[in-house]
């Protein structure tokens, strides 16, 4: 079996892919070209990517494609009809990242909220050194417990992020995109609006479609509270970049956490790097799902994945 990985440098250099050598004989690009990808997969029997776009224009000399896996949950940038009609099985991997972004999404909250950001580089500065006293108290900041955190998107990811919410002692409330996710014990569903008003973080962990497109734009961001934060750890289109931008020049919030963000990577004109005070928002390139763990996991369901196909057997298919 003939299989090719097109874009392993998006699980990073430090993963070790030898495990993919068990299922066949591996090339492995570092990244791909839209030019190079119908050379590069047309003699293969299993195509392994992350964000590589497949279709009929590229896929259609492949005459022994048995399936396209995924290092990935999403596969929007896989033509699922041409797949099925051609009977091209795809596999994704869910769940592998769920500890990893519920991690990220308190290391980002921290960060912003107690200003550690400013304070190392107070102390590195070495005017502490100078200090005429042992502390130094010029960002006041607060205690999660006793706040109340909501969620945007109540799934794997949301559900985690609301048990370590509740570790902490945080009241948690959450709005479902979808509209299937019911009420806990613990956790209450609200309107978005209620969410919004009542949170002192809202954090976005929904899945980008119709219903969350632009979900959060300068409207919503106003009416939440003066000193809440915002997270988005979902899809960068659920918030309006330039509103967003606006609402923390105009100190309508204290602060905002991104992961994604509408163009990966970020746009050299991206109106958030028009924010005035740089400590307000903090933004990582996409990280959040990245943990060690989690990408040796997703390489070890993408082997098993492989492994099913091979024994006749259908595990996380798409198609």
């Amino acid at each position: 079996m003939k299989i090719g990985v097109l874009d392993a440098l998006t699980v990073g250099q430090d993963i070790d892919l030898s495990p993919l050598n068990a299922c066949g004989d591996v090339v492995i690009y570092d990244l791909t070209s839209p030019e190079e990808v119908a050379q590069r997969v047309k003699d293969l029997d299993v195509i392994i990517t992350n964000k590589v776009v497949l279709g009929k224009e590229n896929l259609k000399d492949c005459t022994h494609l048995k399936m396209i896996g995924l290092l990935a949950t999403g596969y929007n940038n896989i033509d699922i009809d041409y797949a099925r009609e051609k009977g091209i099985a795809v596999a994704n991997v869910a769940g592998y990242s769920t500890e990893s972004v519920a991690q990220h999404t308190f290391a980002m909250l921290l960060h912003l909220m107690e200003h550690l950001g400013q304070y190392d580089a107070y102390v590195k500065s070495k005017e502490y050194a100078d200090s005429e006293t042992f502390t130094y108290i010029a960002w006041p900041y607060r205690e999660l417990s006793g706040k109340t955190l909501g969620i945007i998107g109540f799934g794997a990811i949301g559900k985690a992020v609301a048990r370590i919410a509740t570790a902490f002692g945080m009241n948690v409330v959450y709005y479902s995109t979808s509209g299937q996710n019911n009420s806990s014990s613990d956790c209450k569903r609200v309107s978005l609006d209620e969410l919004l008003t009542m949170s002192d973080v809202v954090s976005i962990h929904a899945p980008y479609n119709e219903k969350t497109h632009q979900l959060i734009g300068y409207e919503q961001i106003a009416k939440m509270k003066e000193n809440a934060y915002l997270l988005n750890l979902g899809r960068g289109n659920i918030v309006v970049e330039e509103d967003l931008a606006r609402a923390l020049n105009e100190n309508l919030i204290a602060g905002a956490g991104l992961d994604v963000l509408a163009k990966e990577p970020i746009d050299h004109h991206n109106p958030l790097f028009k924010v005035v005070d740089k400590n307000k928002i903090l933004i990582t390139p996409h990280i959040a799902w990245a943990s060690v763990e989690a990408r040796t996991q997703l390489i070890k369901e993408v082997v098993m994945n492989i492994e099913a196909l091979k024994n006749g057997e259908k595990r996380n298919r798409v198609v």
